[in-house]
């Protein structure tokens, strides 16, 4: 058919606006965000936990220690045990100072353990960098009985010629017991919490050198009363501390600076056990000792 006689079958001519093909606009994706650089830890120690539980742990170790297990311990051996004595003296027996704090160790440990597995879900011993040093461990020993020459200074400084830790071996059973208590116990809950939870936190945020001197000074202080507040004694202990520190910062592992703490106590606790004749003449030990 011819266009006039259907002209709406003629082609029709493009309107100007579909003629002018549109430009493509092309819209940028954002560029992906970048995620924040975490700064890589000082000494390369990188705890999963807090500054914040580290002092949660030390105040619930001096709550326990000094009140609520001291406390809840002599009220029941006054009650139980020795009925018929002063509050007084059922306070100064050394064994129920040594079963209060081996309690309130026993709890601050479930403590720390629950934190790390249950809050942080990590295995305890790995995440402290226990790391058992194996048969070459016997060499921290070594170290340990080293830093006996600490003592020398003693002959030094101002030392107490007796001092609150002395009640502690004044019978041979009670001193059988601190030596026992000072070779196992005490070591380990010590190194696990200054070595093993303190340290890595400051070193992360200071470096190693802060590290140790931060751990170090508050290990000496703690022993400030046991010593009678005698800073000579608190002295040795610190320098003690710092071995014992860099111990740990130089081989990763807590176990090492254990061994360590094991050595020197142990020397200590033989050298008395030796010049007392099995802790029956306390007088010939004297105070370096404690």
């Amino acid at each position: 058919m011819s266009a006039p006689e259907n002209p709406q079958l003629d082609p029709q001519p493009l309107s100007s606006d579909l003629q002018t093909s549109a430009p493509y606009v092309v819209v940028p994706f954002p560029p992906p965000a970048a995620e924040p650089v975490r700064p890589e830890p000082k000494a390369g120690e990188d705890p999963i936990w807090s500054g914040w539980d580290v002092l949660q742990i030390a105040g619930l170790t001096l709550l326990l220690t000094l009140f609520v297990g001291p406390l809840l311990t002599v009220t029941g051996a006054r009650i139980f045990i020795y009925p018929h004595e002063s509050w007084l003296d059922v306070a100064r027996k050394p064994v129920l100072a040594l079963l209060s704090q081996f309690l309130s160790y026993v709890v601050v440990v479930l403590y720390m353990i629950l934190l790390v597995q249950g809050k942080y879900r990590a295995r305890f011993f790995q995440a402290m960098r226990w790391n058992w040093p194996g048969i070459a461990g016997v060499s921290f020993l070594g170290v340990g009985v080293l830093m006996l020459g600490f003592d020398i200074l003693g002959r030094f400084l101002p030392m107490p010629k007796t001092t609150p830790f002395d009640q502690f071996f004044d019978r041979p059973f009670d001193a059988y017991l601190t030596a026992a208590f000072a070779v196992s116990l005490g070591p380990l809950i010590e190194e696990i919490f200054f070595r093993g939870f303190l340290y890595p936190v400051v070193a992360r945020r200071l470096g190693v050198g802060w590290g140790i001197f931060l751990t170090a000074l508050p290990f000496g202080l703690m022993h400030l009363a046991q010593y009678g507040y005698s800073w000579g004694a608190v002295l040795i202990v610190f320098l003690v501390g710092v071995v014992l520190t860099a111990v740990r910062a130089m081989t990763k592992s807590v176990a090492a600076s254990f061994l360590a703490h094991v050595g020197y106590n142990g020397t200590l606790m033989a050298l008395a056990v030796w010049s007392t004749d099995g802790f029956r003449h306390m007088d010939k030990a004297g105070a370096l000792l404690f």
